[in-house]
C-alpha cells in the first residue's frame, strides 16, 4: 500500500510552482505536483522525480473569459526529492526543482517580423519537508493514518531578473524591466509550508480514500513583493488492480491571495506589476493513473480545470500535464508490521508494509514469495 501511496508524493500536495500566485491562473505552491502521502518506513529511501508541462492562451476576469494580454505561456519544469524514514513515524525530505524555461510570448509584429518572447530557465527552491505520523492504524481490513507536516521554502532561483525593453537607435542605451513573475524562476521569498494527510484504506478491497490539506505562509522579497498565501485541499479515491495498475480521481480546491507591496513600493511603477490582477480560486478535477514495477513506481495526471475565478484580468489555467517516476529501497532491513487483529500473517522478506496479506502468495510489489511471520 505504501508504494501506491508513493505515486501521490508527486501528483498532488496539490501544488504547483509555475505561476507563483501571481499574473496567472496556475497554482500557487512551490512544490511540483504535490505530495499527498504519509511518512515511509524506518530505514526507507524514496527518490522520486517529475516533469510537468504547463501551456496556456487563455484569459479570464473574475470567471469569464477575456480577450489575450499576450499570445501564449509555458513551462517545461522538473521537480526532484530524497526522502528518509527517520523512524516508522517520522520521514524527512529535500526537495528542489529546476525550469528548462518559463515562456510568455508577446502578439506577433508585423513590422519585427517576429513575436516578442520573455523567457527564462534555471533552479527555483529548496525545500526542507518534515513529516510526523500522529495515527497510524493497520488491521486484518482497514488501515487508517494521519500525517502532519511543516516545510520549509528557501529561494535559489532569482526573482529579479531583468528583461530588456528599449535599445536607443542613435545612442545605443540599452533599457531593462524587471521581468514579470511569471517567468521568474522563484518568488524569492522564504515560505513556511503547513500539511496534513488523511488515509484509509481497505485492504480486502484494494481501495482507499484520503485527502490533503496545504497552507503556504508568503515571506517578503527583496523587491518588496509579499506574494500571497495559498491553501489547497484535495480529495482522492483510488482503487488498484492486477496488484500493480492504480487509477486515482481526484477534487482539488485551491486559494491564492493577492500580491502585497511594501511601504513606498509600487509594484506598477517599478516591476509593471498590477497586484489588483494577482491572486485567485480554483477547483479542478484530477485523474491520474500509476503503474508499479518491483520498487519503481511510474505515473501520469493531467489537471482540468472546473472552475476558476481571478482577480482582476489574468491567464488562466488551461493545460497541465505531471509525468514521473519514484523508486523506494532500504539502507537496512525493514520491520514487519503486523495487524494487531491478525491470527496470521504472511510478508515479503523486502517490503512487507504493503506487499504482505493474510495468505500465502506473492509480494504486491516486487513479486517475491511471500514468507509466514506470524
Amino acid at each position: 500500500m505504501r508504494v501506491f501511496i508513493l505515486f501521490f508524493s508527486i501528483i498532488l500536495f496539490s501544488i504547483k510552482i509555475y505561476s507563483q500566485g501571481c499574473c496567472a491562473g496556475g497554482g500557487g505552491s512551490p512544490i511540483a505536483g504535490g505530495a499527498t502521502q504519509g511518512v515511509l518506513q524506518a530505514g526507507q529511501v524514496e527518490i522520486s522525480s517529475n516533469f510537468q508541462y504547463i501551456s496556456s492562451n487563455k484569459f479570464k476576469t473574475g470567471d469569464k473569459f477575456t480577450p489575450k494580454l499576450f499570445d501564449n505561456y509555458n513551462s517545461n519544469y522538473n521537480y526532484s526529492k530524497i526522502a528518509y524514514g527517520v523512524t516508522k513515524d517520522f520521514t524527512i525530505s529535500i526537495e528542489s526543482g529546476y525550469f528548462f524555461n518559463k515562456i510568455q510570448t508577446g502578439f506577433y509584429d508585423a513590422v519585427l517580423s517576429k513575436s516578442e518572447k520573455i523567457e527564462s530557465s534555471g533552479i527555483a527552491d529548496l525545500i526542507i519537508f518534515p513529516k510526523f505520523d500522529i495515527v497510524n492504524r493497520v488491521t486484518e481490513k482497514k488501515r487508517f493514518e494521519i500525517t502532519l507536516g511543516l516545510g520549509y521554502k528557501i529561494p535559489l532561483g532569482k526573482h529579479n531578473d531583468s528583461t530588456l525593453v528599449y535599445t536607443n537607435p542613435i545612442s545605443g542605451q540599452q533599457i531593462f524591466t524587471v521581468s514579470p513573475p511569471l517567468v521568474q524562476p522563484t518568488n524569492g521569498s522564504n515560505d513556511i509550508i503547513l500539511y496534513a494527510f488523511f488515509f484509509k484504506g481497505f485492504t480486502q478491497k484494494n481501495f482507499r480514500v484520503f485527502a490533503n490539506t496545504i497552507y503556504i505562509r508568503r515571506g517578503w522579497n527583496s523587491l518588496g513583493e509579499k506574494f500571497g498565501d495559498y491553501a489547497s485541499v484535495g480529495l482522492f479515491a483510488g482503487k488498484t488492480f492486477f496488484n500493480n495498475l492504480g487509477i486515482t480521481l481526484q477534487i482539488k480546491g485551491e486559494q491564492i491571495g493577492k500580491l502585497e507591496a511594501a511601504e513606498n513600493v509600487d509594484l506598477l511603477a517599478l516591476y509593471n506589476v498590477n497586484s489588483t490582477s494577482t491572486g485567485s480560486e480554483k477547483i479542478t478535477f484530477v485523474p491520474q493513473i500509476n503503474f508499479n514495477y518491483k520498487s519503481l513506481t511510474f505515473y501520469g495526471l493531467y489537471e482540468l480545470p472546473l472552475y476558476e475565478n481571478v482577480y482582476g484580468n489574468q491567464l488562466a489555467s488551461q493545460h497541465q500535464f505531471i509525468f514521473g517516476v519514484a523508486y523506494r529501497f532500504f539502507v537496512k532491513a525493514p520491520t514487519c508490521e503486523i495487524p494487531s487483529d491478525a491470527k496470521s500473517y504472511y510478508a515479503c522478506t523486502m517490503k512487507c508494509e504493503g506487499g504482505g496479506g493474510y495468505e500465502p502468495g506473492k509480494c504486491k510489489i516486487c513479486g517475491m514469495e511471500l514468507e509466514k511471520v506470524k
